[in-house]
């Protein structure tokens, strides 16, 4: 079994329902700003993704409710963060075997730093450059299968594994639905580009400070209405 097939089919045993693979090189110099020429090095990444089950997705307008809130961060957050991650190391570990260098990178990890809200590598942006999805207006990475529905990880690799795609472009035309339903009105309903910064499409600091504001006074700092109102997850 080739390479690629063999990662491929370890993914998909363990549960992935989306995989693919970038080729990182026209991102080099984005790679670098963020997460440092460590990150950087690397060649290639192989992006897994996990759909989010419906039902649990579909209740999100009652977050209000603890047992909904929690329910949601139980199912939809945290067991599926900790799958990818296992994903991503037993992944990384095959490739080491092989004599390859892999790099897993967690499923949910971000930080505040210089007033940017980021992690130290774009899962979206890996998911994107393999051709699985697009950006959309919510700076969510939209699938064609499952909308936004989908969380992510990213094993970094210099093993010689094809790209599985391209970037794909946008599908959102005229809706502005994400853009609406914000509570804080982060988005701008700018469509992606590539030489735009996030900021002129999100604001993750309006995002950041009222989950945090919700863990606060309610202990479930649960939002997620731009993932559950998109039409592309939602037929």
């Amino acid at each position: 079994m080739q390479l690629d097939a063999k990662i491929r089919a370890i993914a998909e045993d363990l549960g992935a329902d989306f995989f693919g693979v970038a080729d990182l090189a026209p991102a080099h110099d984005f790679i670098s700003w963020q997460g440092g020429e460590s990150l950087a090095q690397y060649p290639k990444a192989i992006s897994i993704g996990i759909a989010l089950l419906n039902p649990i997705v579909d209740q999100l307008p009652g977050r209000s409710e603890k047992a909904v809130a929690m329910e949601y961060r139980h199912h939809a957050y945290d067991m599926v963060n900790d799958l990818l991650d296992t994903i991503a190391l037993r992944l990384s570990s095959s490739l080491q075997r092989q004599g390859y260098r892999a790099f897993p990178i967690p499923a949910s990890k971000r930080a505040v730093v210089d007033m940017r809200v980021a992690a130290i590598f774009s899962h979206k942006l890996a998911a994107h450059m393999a051709g699985l999805g697009w950006i959309g207006k919510s700076c969510l990475l939209i699938t064609p299968e499952a909308g936004p529905r989908v969380r992510w990880a990213t094993v970094l690799t210099d093993a010689p594994l094809p790209a599985t795609g391209s970037a794909m472009a946008e599908r959102c035309g005229e809706c502005q639905k994400c853009v609406e339903i914000c509570p804080q009105a982060a988005f701008t309903g700018r469509p992606f580009r590539e030489d735009e910064p996030r900021e002129a499409r999100y604001d993750a600091r309006k995002c950041e400070l009222y989950l945090k504001d919700l863990e606060e006074k309610t202990g479930y700092g649960v939002c997620g209405m731009c993932l559950f109102v998109c039409p592309h997850g939602r037929r």
